[in-house]
């Protein structure tokens, strides 16, 4: 069970962009971990895109679970796990970081952040911290 991306979006208007993710792609070979990342983002980005405000989705993806949760606000998360992660603990996780990152980001700089601007420093943490760590994996 793993745990490959957790995002920060905003859904604004026109489009939906990035405010914060960390990735782990440790586990793909050396010369894919950035087109797995490129891909994880741009997943990450069309699913929110796709998604009702207030509403909340896992949608499969290749060999991925892509769970989804679009805040009436705007604010969005996406966690990207594999199909055995269990779905209950991805919308606990997202509900923990939505709400942490709106307490510590002010609202007036979501529709204009990005991953360069916005100062949030939990997700590489919360991916470390709720990732599975099976005997010799």
């Amino acid at each position: 069970m793993r745990l490959y991306s957790l995002s920060v979006l905003y859904k604004g208007d026109p489009k939906v962009h990035l405010l914060k993710a960390a990735y782990d792609v440790s586990t793909f070979n050396f010369f894919q971990r950035s087109s797995v990342q490129e891909f994880m983002t741009f997943t990450s980005q069309l699913i929110v895109e796709r998604s009702e405000l207030g509403s909340r989705a896992s949608i499969k993806e290749q060999e991925y679970l892509c769970h989804v949760y679009v805040r009436s606000d705007g604010l969005a998360g996406v966690v990207i796990a594999d199909n055995e992660y269990p779905q209950r603990v991805c919308f606990t996780l997202l509900d923990k970081v939505l709400e942490e990152f709106s307490r510590q980001v002010s609202r007036i700089d979501w529709p204009s952040g990005s991953p360069a601007t916005i100062s949030y420093a939990a997700l590489d943490g919360y991916l470390s911290k709720y990732q599975v760590r099976t005997p010799g994996g």
